[in-house]
């Protein structure tokens, strides 16, 4: 005679059932599921668990967006203010042009204010702001304001002739195009 628990299967769980244990504060109860019930909560987690992955990497995305936005907003601002302080410059380096032609005096304060002038370039330099040279370079809208076409023999069209205002630029950008006179074609009537 055979004995009767010897072939009993290990698991006594019928219809693919697996059993499970929680325990909890009360008492430890036990739960029963099938495999299509534990498919779909796995299926469930991986979805959870996408979700959360995207939501994460959402959110990076726009930490990083923003880090960038707010550099960009301090850059332009930065520029507005160097831009601001061009055109003083400008008007001081234009004044001190005719200190020679002035008395002992005048050259004698022309001389500090051209140290000041020196002083404020090479700070701008500094963070790098730097003016560029325009004459006899080819004509770039990105770079230069034609104020004026004038007919040249000498150079051929699309040269700058003469620069009215200098251009500056901070890093490859342009803050400030300079504004120049363009030669073109002479008309022939």
């Amino acid at each position: 005679m055979v004995n009767e628990k010897q072939e009993e299967p290990l698991n006594d769980l019928a219809n693919n059932e697996q059993e499970f244990q929680f325990e909890t504060a009360e008492s430890p109860k036990k739960v029963t599921i099938t495999d299509e019930e534990l498919k779909h909560l796995q299926k469930e987690l991986m979805e959870y668990k996408d979700k959360y992955l995207r939501l994460l990497a959402d959110a990076e995305n726009a930490r990083k967006r923003l880090q960038k936005e707010r550099g960009e907003i301090s850059r332009y601002a930065i520029e507005n203010l160097v831009g601001d302080f061009l055109k003083p410059l400008d008007n001081l380096e234009n004044a001190l042009q005719f200190a020679n032609a002035m008395s002992e005096e005048v050259k004698n304060w022309a001389f500090g204010f051209q140290m000041i002038l020196t002083q404020f370039k090479d700070a701008l330099a500094q963070h790098g702001v730097n003016s560029f040279d325009s004459i006899g370079m080819p004509f770039n809208p990105h770079d230069h304001e034609a104020v004026e076409m004038v007919e040249s023999e000498t150079a051929p069209p699309g040269i700058i002739l003469e620069e009215n205002v200098r251009g500056y630029r901070m890093g490859e950008r342009t803050i400030r195009a300079a504004r120049v006179k363009v030669s073109k074609e002479k008309e022939n009537k």
